[in-house]
């Protein structure tokens, strides 16, 4: 399932973006003109357990054990590009939205994007972006909310 579709589904109200290639999460903000903070950043880890989506601003940079231990997994690794090929087959690699609920995996949100109003995220391609507020994400992800960032 794809994230529009998902968020229809969930009767959550979005806006679509379209937008110059970004291959980063900080070329994103850039493209659409919005703070690194509010760009919600998906990484996908490994662990005992399996894979999982963890989820931090643009301008962060993810603590694996920090993510281990909110995953309750005694360490975590990044998923490698051919992970995340097999993982999440329907997007562009890093351009992936950050809903583990789409990929059926576990999300961690880093609790500081719990203060913002709104986020902006890719939407499984390079070109394409959507923004909805915060609380409508956490509503559709369900995430573990932990200090992972630094």
């Amino acid at each position: 399932m794809e994230l529009e579709t998902l968020l229809r589904n969930e009767k959550i109200p979005f806006e679509k973006k379209t937008h110059r290639t970004a291959f980063t999460s900080q070329e994103l903000a850039a493209a659409e003109h919005v703070p690194g903070r509010f760009v919600a950043k998906p990484v996908l880890v490994k662990g005992e357990k399996g894979f999982a989506m963890c989820v931090i601003a643009a301008c962060d940079r993810l603590d694996l054990d920090r993510a281990a231990r909110a995953l309750g997994e005694p360490r975590v690794e990044l998923a490698t590009e051919e992970e995340m090929r097999i993982v999440c087959p329907d997007c562009e690699i890093g351009a992936e939205p950050p809903v583990g609920r789409l990929f059926n995996l576990k999300t961690v949100m880093d609790e500081r994007l719990a203060s913002d109003t709104y986020l902006v995220m890719q939407a499984g391609t390079h070109t394409e972006a959507v923004k909805l507020l915060r609380e409508d994400w956490e509503r559709v992800c369900n995430p573990i909310k932990a200090r992972i960032a630094v």
